[in-house]
């Protein structure tokens, strides 16, 4: 297939979309137009992204046929049309653990689900930045702005994240007029960010998250005191520890202060400590202090 077929049938498929610019609306059938009344160049990003198979184009350029730079003027419907004119976009999201989970139920929900274009990315629930999440509310907030409603699909809220991050999400989506779906789990179906339920579910979700992580470290600290090292009991120093109440001096977070900290010996030399070694190395050494003073 050469390069005109393919903007030939690039363009069908676009066109048999209205364009969802509010402000340059195209009916179906017809190339998209500029603020000025001229046929587009190429057709606009929130028109194209609707057809599936061009989710992921920079562009598509409008055919010679249409006379793109021209004068714009409504083309007529074939007689046997019947195109309807996009008025919901679904947007999935997956993500899963890189060591522990797979995607593939995920993305068969999803599929199932009917959504325009899935994002997808494998990466731990610790990171700090998910670009592909980023990129589908963008696209979403691209969409909604043009006047087309958008709906975020997930397969079950704990995809999203957690506490403060799920709350900052909300706060995202609900500035952009996006709404959130769960196909599965607690919260199974169709929710406004900026609501009640969702404003719950942040909190359960942190609360969640700091139960673990205090079961986490009452376990280390009870293996502690029979003489056994758990996880990264070993990995700090004193170097370390002057480093982190310094840095706590300053009001950093336990996650921040364990990015600035660096492991110099052992198998997990070169690397980061944990935030919860970070904390337990700050607990002793607070401990240490309160029983020195005491005495």
């Amino acid at each position: 297939m050469n390069r005109s077929q393919l903007v030939s049938d690039d363009f069908k498929r676009v066109e048999s979309h209205d364009c969802p610019m509010s402000t340059r609306a195209a009916p179906a059938d017809s190339p998209c137009r500029t603020g000025k009344g001229r046929v587009a160049i190429q057709y606009h990003t929130a028109r194209f992204r609707l057809v599936p198979q061009l989710a992921k184009a920079l562009s598509v350029p409008t055919p010679a046929v249409r006379k793109p730079g021209a004068v714009w003027t409504e083309l007529p419907r074939p007689a046997s049309s019947d195109a309807k004119p996009v008025e919901h976009v679904r947007l999935g999201y997956a993500r899963a653990s890189i060591a522990r989970q797979s995607l593939d139920a995920q993305l068969d929900s999803l599929a199932e689900a009917g959504v325009t274009r899935v994002f997808s990315e494998e990466i731990s629930t610790r990171a700090t930045g998910r670009p592909e999440l980023e990129a589908a509310v963008k696209l979403a907030g691209e969409i909604r702005s043009s006047g087309v409603a958008v709906t975020l699909v997930v397969h079950e809220h704990k995809r999203l994240g957690r506490g403060i991050e799920l709350a900052m999400l909300a706060e995202e989506l609900k500035a952009s007029d996006v709404g959130l779906e769960f196909l599965t789990g607690e919260l199974k179906g169709s929710h406004d960010p900026s609501g009640i339920v969702f404003t719950v579910l942040a909190a359960m979700s942190g609360m969640e998250r700091e139960y673990i992580r205090d079961r986490t470290l009452e376990g280390h600290e009870s293996a502690r005191k029979r003489g056994k090292t758990i996880g990264g009991a070993g990995v700090t120093d004193e170097s370390m520890l002057s480093m982190a109440l310094h840095l706590r001096d300053q009001e950093m977070s336990l996650r921040d202060i364990a990015k600035r900290l660096i492991i110099t010996t052992g198998a997990k030399k070169g690397q980061h400590p944990s935030p919860a070694t970070v904390m337990r190395m700050l607990s002793e050494h607070d401990e240490q202090a309160a029983a020195a003073v005491s005495t």
